[in-house]
């Protein structure tokens, strides 16, 4: 009996590893856009057993990251920077407007608790203490919380819907920090705080500027990723004995 807690906790942490580990994958560019997944090859690369490999995979198709065809399985989208930029700046203004009516209307004791939460635990994920290869998926559950409670606090079904548009581009979702390096996550943050702070001060044009400010430096990021590694792969295909 006294065994059965930790085998619990267990069962239900490794399917979310699953995901997360493959979401940071298609994320970070791993598996070449417009490819076609081989399940029997990512199981053995991922020593993981079909079934719950399968359920990872429908879970990020249904957050847009793979697209499933019947009888052909599941396939990596291609995405454009042009794309991708777009979709940053319409998530700028929504976002800028979020934070701007969570200002105007004020928090709940249990949303103001919630932001207050996700701020430590991004605190945490960037301590010096936190291990490195655990920090990025700990700071991508920090970022996402954060944004979506500012989400949730602006009580705007259209602002919720024009987001919801940009993140069929799922490189501009909350979760995605695929561009940033420690330096980068700890400005992200301090910017979160900011962000915090003119909510509860109930100012909403600077909420609204910050939050703006923030979205496009990430933006930014992300374009210079992007760049950057069109470069590298520019590179390889130059590299003598290479063909497409």
């Amino acid at each position: 009996m006294a065994t059965s807690q930790p085998e619990q906790s267990n069962a239900s942490t490794q399917p979310r590893l699953l995901v997360e580990r493959l979401r940071q994958s298609l994320l970070d560019g791993a598996f070449a856009s417009g490819s076609r997944l081989n399940e029997v090859h990512l199981a053995r690369a991922l020593a993981v057993s079909r079934t719950p490999l399968r359920s990872a995979l429908q879970t990020l198709a249904g957050e847009g990251l793979l697209h499933y065809v019947p009888n052909r399985g599941f396939t990596v989208p291609e995405q454009s920077l042009n794309a991708i930029i777009d979709a940053y700046e319409m998530r700028a203004l929504a976002e800028g407007l979020a934070a701007r009516l969570a200002a105007e209307r004020g928090l709940s004791e249990e949303v103001r608790l919630r932001l207050e939460a996700a701020l430590r635990a991004g605190d945490h994920a960037l301590a010096s203490s936190t291990d490195e290869r655990e920090r990025r998926g700990l700071y991508a559950a920090a970022n996402e919380a954060f944004h979506g409670t500012i989400h949730e606090a602006a009580q705007s079904t259209l602002v919720k819907d024009v987001l919801r548009i940009c993140q069929r581009v799922p490189q501009t979702s909350s979760h995605n920090i695929v561009a940033f390096d420690l330096s980068d996550m700890r400005e992200r943050h301090a910017a979160h705080r900011r962000i915090y702070e003119a909510i509860i001060c109930r100012e909403p044009r600077e909420a609204e500027q910050q939050m703006r400010q923030h979205v496009l430096a990430v933006k930014v990021s992300m374009a210079r990723w992007y760049a950057q590694r069109g470069a590298f792969e520019q590179s390889k295909l130059e590299e003598p004995g290479l063909t497409v």
